[in-house]
């Protein structure tokens, strides 16, 4: 990779860093905000992702230093909607899952043909987020609908 290509690479890294530790916070503070019935298995499905989360976030983090760069210290958009019913928390779940994905497809347009090690962490971690992606998309259908959610 060039200078350039290593530079853009770190960048694209260190904003995947700062989404995957954004989700760590958001997934613990929905397991804090889940009440009703269903409460225990959702709220250990909330934490598994926040545990995910930060395992994501510490691979991030140690490629960017592997590349010669400064881990981000910063942690990505957390907006406090106000909204706890399990449907809108699966529905930010899901524009969450989108952002990261995305982040790892521009990381994955950088390393493309440059470096096996970068392509195949974005292609591994593409295939986590659109899998997290497709669970969510499950848990917001109705019983018995076959159709995909749509927001």
């Amino acid at each position: 990779m060039t200078e350039t290509d290593t530079q853009a690479a770190i960048s694209a890294l260190n904003k995947i860093l700062e989404t995957e530790l954004a989700g760590v916070v958001r997934y613990t503070h929905y397991a804090l905000m889940v009440y009703g019935y269903n409460r225990i298995p959702i709220v250990s499905w909330l934490k598994g992702n926040a545990d995910e989360s930060l395992m994501h976030a510490q691979r991030a983090g140690e490629l960017v230093t592997l590349l010669g760069g400064h881990p981000s210290l910063k942690i990505g958009s957390l907006l406090e909607t106000e909204q706890h019913n399990i449907g809108d928390i699966l529905r930010e779940s899901l524009a969450h899952e989108q952002a990261a994905l995305v982040a790892y497809y521009e990381l994955l347009n950088i390393a493309a043909g440059k470096t096996v090690l970068l392509e195949e962490f974005a292609r591994e971690m593409i295939v986590q987020e659109e899998l997290h992606q497709d669970e969510v998309n499950k848990m917001l259908r109705s019983p018995g609908a076959i159709e995909p959610f749509k927001q």
